[in-house]
């Protein structure tokens, strides 16, 4: 019997686009999956559009926050519903290709890894494609990690039967990155495939858009969560801003 995949999706807002994100989970070449969604107390229409979905597939679960508890904790509650022998990571408003879940599932086990993300494009708002490729590395380590970050989020799978399940630190921002050093500290690397298997949307109004912002989440990941010296700490920050100032991957 094949794996049971548990697909964690937490969600706000994101009525206009967890529909597309849904089908293409739906037309996945591999089948035997649950879709975990953790709707974050949504203000707009995301509970009505899911609900379509979940009426006429089982495997498409929701569950809703009956006050708004930010993404980490929504991540983190899904994960504890999960019942598969696999996480895979899709944010709401994200795309897979229709392979995405077999070859990367293949690609696990024919290499026993139990850590392993992919590369990835960006796409606009509307799904146009923005001709960028984000590759990743063969394989990262915690330090790598915390120096560039080369993992996007809803390429990430881990076995869980190998690694069990996390708790996901809560900051607003970079939790995500949080999450993966917290992996890290259990399973020495992370492993990438070159292959695009994701869509990454790029949306104005996100947080991540807005660069100055994030640097105070990645000094409450570095000092308040990872525990980093204050010169370390700083050695990060000013790396990560001259990575973005010179558009360096």
């Amino acid at each position: 019997m094949e794996d049971l995949i548990s697909i964690i999706t937490p969600t706000y807002n994101c009525g206009k686009f967890i529909s597309e994100t849904i089908e293409s989970v739906l037309n996945q070449s591999y089948q035997n999956w649950e879709m975990i969604i953790l709707d974050d107390c949504s203000t707009d229409n995301t509970k009505e559009v899911v609900a379509k979905y979940s009426k006429v597939d089982s495997r498409i679960k929701y569950y809703l926050f009956e006050s708004n508890s930010g993404a980490a904790r929504a991540r983190t509650k899904a994960m504890e519903l999960a019942k598969g022998k696999y996480n895979a990571f899709l944010d709401s408003d994200d795309l897979w290709t229709e392979d995405k879940l077999e070859r990367q599932l293949y690609f696990m086990k024919k290499n026993n890894y139990a850590f392993t993300c992919t590369a990835y494009e960006q796409i606009d708002e509307i799904g146009n494609l923005l001709n960028k490729k984000i590759q990743t590395k063969i394989k990262t380590d915690y330090n790598g990690v915390l120096l560039s970050c080369p993992i996007g989020n809803s390429t990430v799978m881990y076995d869980v039967e190998r690694l069990g399940k996390f708790t996901v630190p809560n900051i607003r921002k970079r939790n995500d990155d949080a999450l993966w050093l917290q992996i890290l500290k259990k399973e020495k690397h992370i492993y990438g495939m070159s292959e695009v298997l994701m869509r990454y949307r790029v949306r104005t109004n996100s947080i991540s858009s807005n660069k100055i912002g994030l640097i105070k989440y990645h000094w409450q990941l570095y000092r308040e969560i990872e525990h980093l010296s204050i010169i370390r700490s700083t050695f990060h920050i000013c790396y990560w801003v001259f990575l973005k100032i010179f558009k360096i991957k």
